[in-house]
């Protein structure tokens, strides 16, 4: 049982609610925000953020450094490092404001928990991240069981991320009446999706393979026709489970959306293990997709239009974050230059 301080926890709940009110951050970053301040705060012995030390700050950072991880027993990765480091400096900064710790915080303070320069470099790295290509994806697919109705929801999960490139955490909050079959897009409201930065935004299904349309709408059709799901009803329900000859077994498909994206994820791992393929998240899906678009949407208008319709507002974020050029590539391309006429 861990140890509390009380008036520790009724500061860090304040924070949380200036994160959540203020700064409209959502709950994954506030999560992410009191993990950071708890371990430091364990590092104190929970010792009151009253009567914080500069010492204290460097204590940390030390500890930071030569901490290791307990799941592969090896040093902490310097982005999470920096990524602790940031969580609190911007509690310290807000602390410094509050009543009761202006006359013992100040906004300086919080520099004590800034990354050298070498670290932040390493943190920040762009490093070259593994998709699946098209093959890979299309391998999986065909090789999927259909038994059941979770592995026809499971096929049907992969056909939408391929037509559609949508966030893990906005596919598992979908529901039916987001879905337009008849002018072929998914209209991401963030009222109800829980799209990245809360932003709504339409997505028409892209033509990568018409086996992954036919998939997806049968699929859509089969909870309408056959389970009699309504508009409100999820796109992809989470299992139903009861007993069954005296033991727990799926016995049919719940009408409400999943809280939070896990079994999206789980569902696209199984399927490239099925195949025997490496796994893969399905936010990498984002990058196959783009590396199609290259070759698909040649005109600057039609790369805006792929660009819109992920969900970025800037082309920019598109080619920046989802377009691999590989080491290899890049030799390749600097080698062989076109020669003007």
């Amino acid at each position: 049982m861990r140890k509390v301080n009380e008036e520790n926890e009724r500061t860090k709940r304040r924070y949380q609610q200036y994160l959540k009110a203020a700064r409209r951050k959502d709950e994954a970053t506030i999560d992410k925000a009191a993990d950071a301040i708890l371990h430091y705060e364990a590092s104190t012995n929970f010792a009151s953020f009253k009567k914080f030390r500069i010492e204290q700050a460097v204590r940390y950072r030390a500890k930071l450094d030569s901490e290791i991880n307990k799941r592969n027993g090896k040093p902490l990765a310097k982005a999470t490092i920096s990524s602790r480091l940031s969580n609190i400096k911007g509690f310290v900064v807000w602390l410094a404001d509050q009543p009761g710790y202006k006359s013992r915080i100040r906004h300086s303070d919080a520099d004590y928990f800034n990354m050298d320069a070498k670290g932040q470099r390493v943190a920040h790295a762009v490093r070259e991240r593994p998709y699946p290509s098209l093959e890979m994806v299309r391998h999986a697919f065909l090789q999927r069981p259909t038994a059941t109705d979770i592995n026809r929801r499971d096929a049907a999960i992969v056909a939408f991320l391929m037509i559609s490139g949508a966030r893990d955490g906005a596919v598992a909050s979908l529901k039916l009446k987001h879905i337009n079959l008849v002018d072929g897009y998914v209209f991401q409201d963030a009222r109800e999706v829980r799209t990245k930065n809360s932003k709504t935004f339409t997505t028409y299904f892209m033509p990568v393979d018409q086996m992954y349309t036919d998939c997806f709408r049968d699929w859509v059709q089969y909870l309408k026709t056959e389970l009699f799901f309504g508009p409100d009803d999820p796109l992809f329900p989470p299992p139903e489970m009861g007993i069954v000859d005296g033991q727990f077994a799926v016995v049919g498909l719940k009408r409400q959306t999943y809280q939070n994206p896990n079994a999206i994820r789980a569902a696209v791992k199984q399927a490239f293990e099925n195949a025997g393929l490496p796994t893969f998240a399905p936010h990498s899906f984002r990058k196959t997709l783009t590396v199609w678009a290259d070759k698909h949407y040649p005109t600057r208008e039609a790369v805006k239009a792929f660009s819109q319709n992920i969900g970025h507002e800037s082309v920019v974020t598109t080619v920046s974050s989802y377009f691999p050029v590989s080491t290899e590539r890049q030799g390749e391309l600097i080698k062989t230059p076109k020669t003007s006429v």
